[in-house]
């Protein structure tokens, strides 16, 4: 088993958490496209507003600061606040058209639930090969996600029954947990599959998710780097650094 799973050797750990978006699924990119879309959309209807120039929402640089790997609201308030725009946080039930921070964040999932609807999701084939070989070796498998879309999107790729335990942006409101980095989402995973953080691998490739497996005191935390800058998860908690799962296969 040992050779087979790489650095989650034998007897050494008794559950693996894994993000959803970049480290099973390859949604990462439609989700900052939808967010691109919907911010680009308000911040050119506030230019247009305010008179202040047209400032487009960047991929490669907010996408990855201020929204990546975190609970959606907490997103769009990171976002507007490196732009030093100040909206009322209103509530989860305004319509996607709604001026607060809660109505943006329903435009983008508005935009990303029709952009499921409109084909299946892929996979990233190492990645299930991997957890099938974990629940071949008994070690139990959870996904811990910030996105509410999280069992339609594996539902979507075909993977929902693979896993003991779904810790999503649905579970982390109704217990109220704080996303990442905060490590609650993943402590959570951990208590409800009964087993001790210094026991469990936390599988991430966001940094603000790094962040959180470190800050739980998780034994191992493999980041995947899906964006060419190992650097960055190192720095920020990565004990492993792989660019696919299939690392750490034989």
């Amino acid at each position: 088993m040992s050779e087979l799973l790489g650095p989650i050797a034998e007897g050494r750990f008794d559950a693996v958490l894994f993000d959803l978006d970049g480290v099973l699924t390859a949604t990462a990119k439609l989700h900052a496209t939808c967010w691109k879309t919907m911010f680009d959309e308000y911040l050119e209807q506030r230019a247009a507003t305010t008179g202040e120039p047209f400032q487009p929402f960047e991929i490669a640089t907010d996408y990855k600061q201020y929204v990546d790997g975190k609970l959606r609201y907490d997103g769009v308030r990171g976002f507007l606040e490196s732009r030093s725009i100040d909206l009322p946080w209103g509530d989860p039930e305004d319509p996607p058209n709604r001026e607060t921070v809660c109505g943006l964040g329903n435009r983008k999932n508005e935009l990303i639930q029709e952009a499921l609807a409109s084909g299946g999701v892929e996979v990233f084939e190492s990645s299930v090969t991997l957890v099938r070989q974990l629940h071949n070796a008994g070690i139990k498998t959870a996904v811990v996600s910030a996105s509410k879309n999280c069992e339609a999107i594996l539902r979507a790729a075909g993977i929902a029954d693979l896993f003991d335990l779904r810790v999503d942006g649905v579970v982390a409101a109704r217990l109220e947990l704080p996303g990442k980095p905060a490590p609650d989402t993943f402590l959570e995973g951990a208590r409800q599959l009964g087993v001790e953080p210094e026991r469990a691998v936390v599988v991430e490739d966001a940094v603000s998710g790094v962040q959180a497996g470190r800050a739980g005191g998780f034994g191992l935390v493999i980041g995947v780097d899906r964006k060419g800058d190992p650097d960055a998860l190192r720095s920020n908690g990565a004990d492993v650094v792989v660019t696919d799962l299939s690392e750490l296969l034989d």
